[in-house]
């Protein structure tokens, strides 16, 4: 049952206890959303988008390109002041830190790996600079907050969060029948009024039904009326960074149907059209699909999601409780099936199990100055993400990062997990370095620590040790 710690979390710590009761310890965790563990600064999406995002957008777009037109270079060396000023450079970094503070020490890290998932399906991909000031704090106040709410609360929330909104284009969706569609200035600037698809399509096919509901061409089509008006506040000074608001002269009026029902004009109809999605049975079957990849296999079974569906269904997709059934399947099948894990769980849990020292703590993080360059201390974290080919706010594309292993498993980014392997061993602390340590850590996460030890001791060099039991087929997968 070992493996089970590394399975639904991220490994014990050398000075963490063996739970005498496993799945009891594990379902204890899902129910409350506690504190972040981190002791530094920790700003709000409000902040980080309305202070800092704007002033950088504003900036480099309405003065700077205006003020530098007729010359490029000093364009570009005011614009790289301005990234400073802003934090560009520092805050997605300030970010990781706290996402891996909370898997490393945190007192939940079965809640903060389900975090991880919820984030991922939910994805903000590369744009417009969202992972730069926005994506993280996002995740935070977004996502993880909604952790012990309803399914039907959590899609509501992102769907109109300002990050959902700016990332799917769903401010450029208007109804062409609508006030501002039917306006005099379009015609004079000939601006017509369009709807903009992104959004609509991607709340049906990744977010909540998935294609396998058989949604047609106008069924997304017509969500897309439904979503029309939802934007960012626009203004000169400020301009896409503004509040998320209904503004009902861009919607599409009259009725709209979306898989053969009726729904009416205005702002409270994305949140019925939602209930209804969220209650679809392609809905449960998809997610409790996409829990059993993450955690147990690629190709989950009918056996394996139906628990899971069966407590959405008495819960009304209460989300603690889908999460428990979740779990629980992941320990009935806990001996049958091993997931190979994706780069940063893998990462996280060398640096739990391993007390490494990372990721770093506010008493650097917390150092930093705006209008500072940041050092190659505070890079790091991104670095690190991005060279094992991970960030978690850095998505190429919409539908997230793969759950599938043979995704992870190219020989480049195996390599780059030995390379990390051996990075690892130095940022062990020197009380550690030493065989015994790695005896104890190898018998409290793995079920036939004799045979691992057996294959680690053919290396006399510890840091080769290290890199071996980190790269280990039983550690590479969970």
């Amino acid at each position: 049952m070992k493996n089970i710690f590394r399975k639904i979390g991220f490994g014990l710590g050398p000075d963490e206890k063996i739970p005498s009761d496993p799945l009891k310890w594990a379902l204890g965790q899902l129910d409350e959303v506690p504190p972040f563990v981190w002791q530094g600064n920790i700003p709000t999406e409000k902040e980080l988008r309305k202070k800092h995002y704007k002033k950088f957008i504003y900036t480099q777009r309405k003065v700077y390109r205006k003020k530098y037109k007729n010359d490029k270079h000093a364009l570009n060396e005011a614009i790289d002041k301005l990234r400073h000023e802003t934090g560009q450079k520092f805050w997605e970094n300030l970010e990781i830190c706290i996402r891996h503070q909370e898997a490393i020490t945190g007192i939940s890290p079965v809640l903060t790996k389900l975090w991880y998932f919820w984030g991922n399906h939910f994805t903000i991909s590369e744009k417009d600079y969202l992972a730069n000031y926005v994506t993280g704090a996002y995740h935070r106040e977004t996502i993880r907050l909604n952790l012990n709410q309803s399914f039907e609360k959590m899609v509501y929330d992102a769907t109109i969060s300002w990050a959902m909104i700016r990332h799917l284009d769903n401010s450029k969706n208007v109804g062409p029948k609508s006030i501002s569609g039917r306006a005099d200035w379009r015609r004079e600037k000939n601006e017509p009024a369009t709807i903009n698809e992104n959004h609509a399509r991607e709340l049906l096919e990744l977010h909540t039904v998935s294609p396998k509901a058989g949604q047609t061409q106008e069924d997304i089509i017509q969500l897309a009326y439904i979503m029309t008006g939802w934007r960012n506040k626009w203004s000169e000074r400020s301009l896409e960074t503004g509040n998320v608001y209904f503004d009902s002269e861009r919607h599409q009026p009259g009725k709209k149907i979306v898989f053969g029902k009726e729904y009416k004009r205005g702002k409270k109809t994305l949140r019925i059209v939602i209930k209804d999605l969220v209650n679809h049975p392609s809905c449960r079957d998809f997610i409790a699909t996409k829990l059993c990849r993450y955690l147990i296999t690629d190709e989950p079974t009918k056996e394996m999601k139906q628990p899971i569906i069966k407590a959405w269904e008495k819960s009304d997709g209460f989300l603690p409780e889908v999460h428990k059934a979740a779990i629980k399947v992941a320990f009935e099948f806990n001996d049958k099936y091993k997931k190979f894990q994706n780069p940063e769980n893998w990462f996280l849990q060398m640096s739990k199990i391993a007390d490494l020292k990372w990721p770093h703590g506010p008493e650097i993080m917390d150092k930093y100055v705006l209008g500072d360059n940041p050092n190659k201390i505070l890079r790091e974290p991104r670095f690190i993400v991005n060279e094992l080919g991970n960030h978690p706010y850095r998505v190429q594309q919409p539908n997230g990062w793969s759950d599938r292993s043979a995704d992870w498993m190219s020989p480049e980014l195996l390599i780059r997990r030995l390379v990390f392997g051996t990075d690892g061993y130095y940022r062990t602390k020197r009380e550690n370095r030493n065989t015994e340590f790695y005896e104890k850590i190898v018998t409290k996460n793995f079920d036939n620590p004799d045979k691992i030890m057996s294959f680690i001791n053919k290396k006399d060099q510890l840091d080769e040790k290290h890199t071996l039991l980190f790269n280990h087929t039983e550690f590479l997968k969970a």
